[in-house]
């Protein structure tokens, strides 16, 4: 009492001693209060108008920072995919370069071929050439010889030896000009062959160096596919989805080919090269098929939030009060808008026990959502509807203690922790 009394003195000076009077026909009663009751009313005042500005900037800066990352997550994601489209244009643009520079080593190696056929002509007359003046050189000879002799024998019986000298003497220069234009023939076509070789080293220079570029490029672009495949299939892996089973519901729904068919040729030099390039390229073409089958399932599956206004977390999945509790709880002010976490089909819009006014949406690879005590539903069974749809208002209808949503996720007809899926957008995109 000593204290209590001490510390109203030293309060009386701000807080003076009020009194609140009752009045009744017959009686009048007041009640005092003291400073140190006006005190801790006015602290408790301000404790609760503090944790009411607390509270609501907490939730402005949850929804602000909500909206940063999403909208850095679509641009993280546009960019990855402009850079797959430049680096899959960067090796098409590499392939034309190889295929031309194949086919002009084709050219190459053919007048290669040409020059080499052209040498050996060249010195197949040659030789025949230097055969025949041969010949004629012995033929001369022999003329010469005989004409000595018959110039020894008589006069009258060489009379035809100089003319038939001259004769041979005429062949002969024939014979040294045909081997002459031959012997130039020939330089010119050694020559010429060998500036096609190096023409063909320059082209197969040049050809190993595309093919490197491309390789690289191939190596560059199989490893931002395989960055970016590997997200997805974690993500899968973490709402306890079979990444394979995905794939193939997902490319038995997606099939088509068609177009005509050409035949492709191919070098008789340099198979290795381009097989292993062809080789990496149909591996990188698998990935990237794996890939835009993975982003269409992506698209199919409940990864959106229920509700983008501002709300808090009131409940988790898991055990609660004994029981299962198969969802979780999205605490808001009724009306506030409710949306489709993924395309699907309305298979349920009504009230069930327990839930209160309850939706449930089928979507496809085995996942459905359910949207319970909502204030009013907006759809109708049959109704196909879209990711991000209004479906219907947040409510208090059912087993509920107060507003709010009530989201379950189930795959396969078995409940999973709709945080999961919630998790795994976020750290995808």
């Amino acid at each position: 009492m000593r204290i209590t009394h001490s510390l109203n003195s030293v309060l009386e000076r701000w807080l003076p001693e009020q009194r609140l009077f009752l009045k009744s026909d017959k009686t009048t009663r007041f009640l005092r209060l003291r400073p140190a009751t006006q005190l801790l009313a006015l602290g408790g005042l301000a404790l609760v108008f503090g944790w009411t500005i607390i509270a609501s900037s907490i939730l402005v800066i949850d929804a602000i920072g909500a909206g940063s990352v999403r909208q850095q997550a679509r641009l993280t994601q546009g960019a990855l995919e402009a850079r797959l489209t430049d680096l899959s244009a960067e090796r098409d643009r590499r392939a034309a370069e190889a295929v031309a520079a194949q086919n002009r080593f084709a050219v190459a190696l053919d007048q290669v071929s040409h020059m080499q056929s052209l040498l050996l002509e060249t010195e197949a007359q040659r030789r025949e050439l230097e055969t025949g003046l041969g010949a004629v050189q012995a033929e001369l000879h022999g003329a010469v010889k005989a004409r000595q002799q018959a110039e020894a024998l008589a006069a009258p019986e060489g009379a035809a030896g100089p003319a038939r000298t001259a004769e041979l003497q005429a062949a002969l220069d024939i014979l040294a000009g045909e081997l002459k234009q031959a012997a130039g023939q020939r330089i010119e076509a050694v020559q010429q062959a060998e500036d096609a070789r190096r023409l063909a080293e320059a082209v197969t220079l040049e050809r190993d160096q595309i093919i490197a570029r491309n390789d690289a490029i191939l190596s560059q672009l199989e490893d931002a596919v395989t960055v970016s495949v590997k997200p997805l299939d974690d993500m899968f892996r973490s709402v306890g989805m079979n990444p394979d089973e995905i794939l193939r519901t997902v490319r038995r729904g997606y099939v088509g080919q068609g177009g005509p068919l050409n035949p492709v040729g191919y070098s008789s030099s340099g198979n290795a090269e381009i097989s292993q390039g062809e080789a990496k390229a149909s591996e990188i073409l698998i990935t990237l098929d794996q890939m835009n089958s993975y982003r269409i399932a992506v698209e199919k599956m409940p990864l959106a939030m229920p509700v983008k206004s501002a709300f808090r977390y009131t409940s988790p999945f898991g055990r609660r009060w004994g029981r299962a509790h198969e969802g979780i709880d999205m605490a808001a002010p009724v009306g506030t808008p409710i949306y489709a976490t993924a395309e699907g089909t309305v298979i349920f819009a009504g009230w069930q026990r327990g839930y209160g006014n309850l939706i449930k949406i089928r979507h496809e690879l085995g996942t459905e959502t359910r949207y319970g005590h909502l204030s009013k539903i907006r759809v109708k069974v049959g109704q196909k509807v879209s990711r991000g749809s209004q479906i219907g208002d947040m409510g208090n209808t059912g087993r509920s203690t107060g507003p709010h949503l009530h989201y379950e996720v189930r795959v396969n007809g078995r409940a999973v922790n709709p945080m999961s899926f919630i998790k795994a957008a976020q750290n995808v995109f």
